[in-house]
């Protein structure tokens, strides 16, 4: 678990960290470079969630020598999927992370949403839903490894 007091915002008391695949972890169905490295840091505090459509196909084996459970999404509606698997887990001890369309109800849902801007873009529903706009998948999970920037960024 990772526990953030952030004045103004909330206390953060984090134990699953749910995230996009394709255009936030990777791009064009693999893995971005240094994303292993900070999840199996982050694994070690955190129970790691990839929630994803996995439209390249991808995921299962690029993921699978990290501690994470993989969520192969159906075509339709993957938004309230990714949404209910964050409720499943209880929204208020959940971080999450995407860019996509389809993942603003978990952002919005989660204890702390995390849109991040990178090759892929990032819809602007998805950017209104999140606490924090990123502009890289490793600043947004350095986060967790250095939590004071959160502090620093969401007090008021």
């Amino acid at each position: 678990m990772v526990e953030i007091v952030i004045p103004g915002f909330r206390t953060l008391r984090i134990q699953h960290l749910v995230m996009d695949y394709n255009g936030t972890l990777a791009l064009d169905g693999h893995l971005l470079p240094g994303v292993r490295l900070r999840l199996d840091r982050l694994a070690e505090n955190l129970h790691l969630h990839v929630v994803t459509a996995d439209t390249f196909g991808h995921a299962c084996d690029e993921l699978k020598a990290i501690a994470c459970e993989v969520v192969i999404l159906a075509e339709e509606g993957q938004a309230e999927a990714k949404r209910a698997h964050v409720r499943k887990l209880g929204s208020e001890q959940v971080a999450a992370i995407g860019n996509g369309r389809n993942d603003r109800l978990m952002l919005k849902e989660a204890a702390l949403g995390m849109a991040v801007v990178q090759g892929e873009g990032a819809a602007t529903e998805t950017c209104s839903a999140a606490d924090l706009l990123l502009t890289d998948i490793l600043i947004a999970l350095d986060m967790f490894l250095n939590p004071k920037r959160l502090i620093a960024t969401l007090r008021s």
